[in-house]
């Protein structure tokens, strides 16, 4: 069952459901680009490991809130009877402070032949669009890497909320946005801004010298995503998406789920 949505589906943004929809969409682009590529290349999942400690801006997205209830039943016995001398010490409760060891996980594609890297695809999350978090700055550090060298960079952005990098000249708002920035070609990257009403589009996957870019339907790799792992027993299509729509796309996305029968 495909998503009733025509491009990005925004209930899959809610924060609690993304990290498995990212995973999914880097798998199903895996599986998409390596029966295509020639035998020379190979498409592989990477993995960028960062630590989030407390107080990070990403964890209220990625690690629940912890509370502790505090037992009353020291107190009750102290109250109930008052003493001079304390023999045995009472125990006490605070909240441990800690690391979260964070993995995301993003597409590699290799030449075999030289044994080198010929481009990284990334899918955003949550915490690469949040201002001073971990998950932002390990993302920035791996996009400069890249840009530095002449490996393609593939920068697919399909989440509404979050800060997008400044532009110069600024570039045409969107609610989603996919980038290539070819390595032979550093200074002259392409865009694609997208609406929630539109589908998304079809890019090419450069690769080197004369081997022809391999197109890539986003819009497909999307929909298999959301057929395999079967999203649609995960979303509640009768509440608002999180984070909500504008105020005209609400109207628009009420009236396609009705069309749908789904509302």
């Amino acid at each position: 069952m495909p998503s009733p949505f025509p491009g990005m589906d925004p209930y899959l943004e809610r924060p609690s459901l993304w990290p498995d929809v990212h995973n999914k969409l880097i798998s199903e682009l895996q599986s998409e680009l390596n029966p295509r590529l020639p035998a020379k290349y190979v498409a592989r999942m990477e993995a960028r490991v960062y630590v989030m400690e407390e107080g990070d801006s990403g964890r209220a997205i990625l690690v629940p809130d912890l509370r502790i209830e505090k037992s009353t039943t020291a107190a009750d016995r102290r109250s109930a009877k008052a003493v001079a001398t304390i023999e045995v010490a009472e125990p006490l409760e605070y909240l441990l402070a800690f690391e979260e060891e964070i993995s995301e996980s993003y597409l590699t594609i290799q030449d075999r032949d030289r044994e080198a890297l010929v481009a990284v695809i990334e899918v955003l999350s949550h915490p690469n669009k949040m201002a001073g978090s971990a998950g932002r700055t390990s993302f920035l550090n791996k996009k400069r890497e890249v840009l530095a060298s002449d490996v393609h960079w593939i920068e697919i952005d399909l989440l509404r909320k979050g800060e997008r990098l400044p532009a110069s000249p600024p570039l045409v708002a969107s609610d989603f946005r996919v980038t290539v920035s070819r390595g032979n070609a550093r200074k002259m990257a392409r865009y694609w801004p997208i609406q929630v009403r539109q589908k998304l589009p079809a890019i090419g996957i450069p690769l080197r010298g004369k081997d022809a870019e391999i197109a890539v339907d986003l819009g497909v790799v999307l929909n298999t995503a959301y057929d395999r792992a079967a999203y649609q027993r995960s979303i509640n299509y009768s509440l608002p998406p999180d984070p909500p729509l504008s105020p005209t796309d609400t109207k628009w996305a009420n009236a396609l789920l009705r069309a749908k029968g789904i509302r």
